[in-house]
């Protein structure tokens, strides 16, 4: 089942409630949230209370990514604020599998991802560790990058990992993804589609979100 996770760092903050409600409407699977320290990535978004806000206004899922440094430091913070799944970075953390399971222990499901330059063995060893595995298709830090197409290669890799180790882990890519470039994605393996600009700049997010929905999974080989 395919599943589409908007990131709301291409969102307007202005009315981001009603931003939520839109997305709610347009029928997303989860609500992406970007969460940067300036260290980790040259940029500083939002933390826990934005979080915690989010949570409030949706009853969608919230997939939070945490780009951040030694993001064991703030796994019970988000988890406290809301979060369905906390995504941290295998490069972020000198403890990964410790961090994966610290998440676990919140009740909230854990997610390792990866940046581009980073190969899919680096994270071979925690397989068995984790409910999602993000592959970053953009060097992470900003919105609106274009997707990189060594990628599909990438995705290609993990998609034949998890089934290796017969893992239900969810598949995710982030990076550049729109319309006209999630069935390439959703044939190489994935199966949750995040997406900022793709979908926020397009304007009627049910359509966009329905299109894309087609387009992966009517396309699969």
């Amino acid at each position: 089942m395919v599943k589409i996770s908007p990131s709301i760092l291409s969102a307007d903050f202005a009315i981001l409630g009603k931003e939520l409600c839109a997305l709610e409407e347009a029928k997303a699977d989860y609500i992406h949230i970007d969460v940067m320290d300036g260290r980790f990535v040259p940029n500083i978004t939002i933390g826990p209370f934005v979080v915690e806000a989010v949570h409030r206004v949706t009853t969608l899922p919230l997939d939070v990514h945490l780009m951040i440094e030694e993001p064991e430091r703030y796994v019970k913070e988000f988890a406290d604020a809301g979060a369905s799944i906390i995504t941290v970075h295998a490069e972020a953390t000198k403890h990964l599998h410790k961090v994966l399971q610290d998440i676990r222990s919140a009740g909230v499901k854990a997610g390792v991802s990866i940046n581009p330059g980073t190969p899919i063995s680096f994270i071979k060893d925690i397989i068995g560790d984790i409910d999602l595995l993000l592959i970053m298709s953009v060097n992470p830090g900003f919105s609106g990058q274009s997707f990189i197409p060594a990628s599909l290669e990438k995705i290609k890799e993990a998609r034949a990992l998890l089934d290796a180790n017969g893992s239900k882990a969810e598949l995710e890519v982030d990076g550049g993804i729109k319309t006209g470039n999630i069935k390439e994605a959703a044939n190489a393996g994935a199966d949750v589609f995040v997406s900022g600009s793709g979908i926020f700049s397009a304007g009627e997010y049910k359509k966009t979100i329905l299109q894309m929905k087609v387009l992966a999974e009517g396309e699969r080989v």
